[in-house]
């Protein structure tokens, strides 16, 4: 059980350096000191307080990808609360499976749930990642004039799908409303590229420089945070210039 462990603890690990593009020297501390070496990763480059839950669900997944979602599914077979079907939902919303996520997430609708906002946004979602972008703007625009609506991940969906749609005016509004400086840099770097899509590289150009003239101001943690995308940037205007 040990050995599984430490080769879970080790994937979850190098799957984390890989996505976060951390030095490559990482990989072999990782491999060669199996379980310091894994445990020397997390605590300098994952481990916050927040995390702690993140990192044990990660490695249950690496183990055993299929037990969350038997788990969830015993759970709502014995208690069918809301609650339950949306946590299933997620779960495979998580892995992909578009289809059985939308199934339980619009199951869930029911009684004093049935405009439940976070609920018809994850609907509006998976819609959108399984390509069906005339449904995921049906969804956002049942909870558009929501308070929750301005700024949400939805809005932001919204925005994409209706570029889809070739309603690119539109779409341009809600991208746009994310450009806040010293923030939402995935939302702003997805901005440049929609500008550069249709056409507006004057416009993307003066985006991916924000982000590459914030990034030389940022902390350590900050910039170690949002390396990739800052690389991403400075590597598009290259092609620009």
């Amino acid at each position: 059980m040990h050995y599984y462990l430490i080769v879970g603890l080790q994937a979850y690990c190098i799957y984390h350096c890989y996505t976060h593009k951390n030095p490559y020297f990482w990989y072999w501390i990782i491999f060669l000191i199996p379980a310091l070496g894994a445990l020397a990763y997390l605590i300098t480059q994952v481990f916050t307080k927040s995390d702690m839950n993140k990192v044990q669900d990660g490695l249950i997944t690496v183990m055993n990808p299929g037990k969350k979602i038997k788990d969830l599914e015993k759970k709502f077979k014995f208690s069918a609360t809301f609650e339950n079907q949306v946590a299933l939902a997620d779960a495979y919303l998580e892995i992909e499976q578009w289809d059985k996520a939308i199934e339980n997430y619009e199951a869930s609708l029911q009684g004093t749930f049935q405009n439940d906002f976070y609920v018809i946004s994850k609907l509006e979602e998976a819609h959108y990642f399984s390509s069906r972008f005339d449904e995921a703007i049906a969804f956002a625009e049942r909870i558009v004039d929501s308070p929750k609506f301005k700024k949400s991940r939805a809005s932001f969906l919204y925005g994409l799908a209706l570029e889809k749609t070739n309603k690119l005016g539109a779409a341009e509004t809600y991208l746009k409303s994310f450009d806040v400086p010293y923030s939402k840099y995935q939302e702003r770097l997805v901005l440049g590229q929609f500008y550069m899509r249709n056409k507006k590289p004057t416009e993307a150009k003066v985006i991916f420089q924000e982000i590459v003239d914030e990034g030389e101001g940022m902390s350590k943690q900050s910039y170690r945070m949002n390396k990739v995308i800052i690389k991403k940037a400075h590597e598009i205007l290259a092609t620009l210039a």
